[in-house]
């Protein structure tokens, strides 16, 4: 599904070049669950941006269902955002006034939005907040704006999610809710799944882990025996 070879990102700050990224090479096939991981400045941030197709590479290349990304212009780029690849946030990004409903229902807005309110209540059952539907932001616990925060992204039936540190807002049990979620779409659903944390035990949860250093990969090594979170959504969507 991607395919990156030799990718390097280089910043202009005034006379100074800085490397974020430096010849890395990665692949990731349909259906894997991974965590990227490293340091704050390891060049993990600069890996999903350019993954998501927020951010292009200075150098190398960047196949993903074998169209070749640093080819694309703007407005393919944008195309490509919207119509394969979910986005969560660490900080949710919801809108304060409108329901859960209305926020799943917001990327629907644009283009193809047909049947939209049934799209949105069908992603909300995924997450188990189908009896929420109604609720706004103020109303929801962190764990749930963050589970609307991913029906959102699933709203487009998206080939690839991508997690930006999910869970670092939340309590223990609220971040053990975001990761059965997350691990059931994966798993049941064949959802691709990429997961960039800075916290050891999440990455534990995935089927591997791709450590960065300094723009570099340092690591890509499967994990032995993923954990799976112990309380969260049951695949029909009702708590546990």
């Amino acid at each position: 599904m991607i395919d990156i070879h030799d990718i390097s990102k280089i910043y202009q700050m005034g006379s100074v070049e800085v490397a974020a990224l430096q010849n890395v090479s990665l692949t990731v096939s349909q259906g894997e669950m991974l965590a990227i991981m490293g340091p704050s400045g390891s060049g993990k941030s600069t890996m999903m941006n350019i993954l998501g197709c927020l951010d292009v590479a200075t150098s190398g290349q960047y196949v993903l269902e074998g169209e070749d990304v640093g080819q694309m212009n703007d407005n393919q780029l944008a195309e490509i955002r919207h119509n394969k690849i979910g986005f969560v946030f660490q900080t949710y990004n919801l809108l304060p006034r409108a329901t859960a409903l209305s926020n799943v229902e917001m990327p629907l807005m644009y283009g193809d939005g047909h049947n939209r309110r049934n799209r949105a209540m069908e992603a909300l059952y995924k997450v188990g907040l189908h009896n929420r539907a109604l609720h706004r932001p103020v109303e929801l616990s962190g764990g749930e704006q963050q589970r609307v925060g991913i029906a959102r992204a699933l709203v487009k039936n998206p080939s690839i999610l991508l997690a930006d540190e999910p869970t670092g807002n939340l309590d223990s049990k609220s971040s053990d809710e975001i990761l059965t979620v997350l691990q059931r779409l994966n798993r049941d659903e064949g959802l691709t799944v990429l997961l960039v944390t800075h916290e050891a035990n999440v990455g534990q949860h995935t089927d591997r882990i791709v450590s960065f250093r300094d723009g570099h990969v340092v690591n890509d090594a499967p994990v032995t025996i993923p954990l799976t979170a112990g309380a969260g959504i049951s695949s029909n969507g009702v708590d546990l």
